[in-house]
């Protein structure tokens, strides 16, 4: 145990003074740009997402919304989540990349 905490605090020790002077070159204007870009991504990542979902829901031709809302349909819920979830993997691997 004490090994892996002396290895834990080397390794602490040795990437903080790199990660501290790699911060100190950047300015303002890089973290508004990175405020910025963040809040862009998001929302297209957000419009995406929500189309993804309503191309879904017409390929199965039935109305996920009733089922989930008005029949209490749980299995239905699942499958909407399921399907949100699987659409927001791929848009946020396409965004990343």
């Amino acid at each position: 145990m004490n090994k892996i905490l002396a290895t834990l605090s080397l390794l602490v020790a040795t990437t903080l003074p790199a990660l501290a002077q790699e911060s100190v070159g950047r300015s303002r204007q890089s973290l508004t740009e990175g405020i910025l870009s963040t809040l862009i991504y998001g929302v297209i990542g957000i419009v995406l997402a929500v189309i993804g979902f309503k191309v879904f829901d017409l390929a199965i031709k039935a109305n996920i919304e009733k089922e989930i809302f008005e029949n209490k349909n749980m299995a239905a819920a699942t499958l909407a989540g399921s399907v949100v979830l699987g659409i927001a993997l791929i848009v946020a691997a396409t965004i990343h990349s």
